[in-house]
């Protein structure tokens, strides 16, 4: 097996909530940008232990999300050994197959790959990411009648098989102005939820 991990995704942009992205329509004003993280909770790529370590892509999607061409800004935490970061990019950059290769079929272009220290948690529809100086961003999750709003069996899903948990963000920051990012907002859309990748 090429990789068997888990953990936890966080998910905001510049959509209204809910992103029109996750049941196959057009973003919110004709383009999304949109940060994507997965903390490894815990698994293994090739073999090599990747737990407590978090990949996080910045990406601007600039039509259908189902058409793909996005471009990312790609960052691994900084604790990572070296070996830990070349599996965990080449998990995520589709080149051990399985559904992570069926994701990254959507990226048209890597922009840049980069070490950064980050802080992540997500725990019971809350959620905070800072990476560097460069991105700081937390969100809150939607409750219904009965619990947590989620969406099942979505057209489009960053952890297809499990269910998504449906936030806002209350805080959505980036300077990243020289790859097109400059974001202030709040009250946006924000998913978070459990991943398991195995192929």
């Amino acid at each position: 097996m090429a990789y068997d991990f888990e953990g936890s995704l966080f998910e905001v942009c510049t959509c209204n909530a809910i992103c029109p992205c996750w049941i196959g329509d057009d973003p919110d004003g004709g383009e999304c940008n949109g940060l994507i993280a997965y903390q490894i909770d815990r698994g293994t790529i090739d073999g090599l232990n990747v737990s407590g370590h978090t990949f996080a892509a910045m990406a601007h999607i600039p039509g259908n999300v189902l058409k793909g061409n996005w471009r990312v800004a790609v960052y691994i935490d900084d604790g990572a050994s070296q070996q830990q970061h070349d599996a965990i990019l080449n998990a995520f950059t589709g080149k051990l197959g399985g559904p992570l290769a069926d994701l990254s079929q959507l990226i048209g272009e890597v922009m840049s790959i980069e070490k950064m220290p980050m802080q992540i948690s997500v725990d019971k529809g809350n959620g905070v990411l800072k990476v560097g100086t460069i991105i700081d961003a937390e969100l809150k999750g939607l409750e219904g009648a009965t619990g947590p709003t989620t969406l099942h069996d979505s057209v489009f899903s960053n952890i297809p098989g499990s269910p998504a948990y449906v936030a806002k963000s209350t805080k959505y920051n980036v300077n990243l102005p020289d790859k097109g990012f400059q974001i202030a907002l709040s009250g946006k859309n924000a998913v978070h939820g459990h991943f398991r990748f195995q192929a």
